[in-house]
């Protein structure tokens, strides 16, 4: 079986999209930031793409596709943790915090569809 090219896939398009979204927007966070939230958000959700790139190399294995896809969806519910921060400490709106979980919202059900169904991968 070839592997599929993750990289047209809507799920890693709306992931990669929220990490660069995520990227400029912490670009403005404080100096004071760089080694907490700013990096712990930006590693989260560039986790998400990477994991499902793993995933989607590891198909021949349900058991380890299962697994990445699983890790990207923990690293998804890590970022929206730290998007509830930056908004929290002022870095972020509530408007640039509603459209990013708006679409982490839609990038966890399509990983979780993934993880009920990997054999549709």
């Amino acid at each position: 079986m070839a592997a599929k090219n993750f990289k047209q896939t809507k799920l890693y398009k709306l992931a990669f999209e929220q990490a660069m979204d995520i990227f400029h927007v912490s670009k403005n966070f404080p100096k004071e930031e760089t080694y907490s939230l700013t990096d712990q958000i930006r590693r989260s959700s560039r986790s998400v793409c990477s994991n499902i790139a793993e995933a989607y190399r590891k198909m021949r294995y349900p058991a380890h596709f299962i697994l990445k896809a699983t890790d990207s969806d923990a690293e998804n519910s890590e970022t929206n943790v730290w998007l509830d921060f930056a908004e929290a400490c002022g870095y972020i709106s509530k408007e640039q915090q509603a459209k990013m979980i708006l679409r982490s919202e839609e990038i966890g059900r399509l990983l979780n569809h993934m993880i009920n169904n990997p054999d549709r991968y």
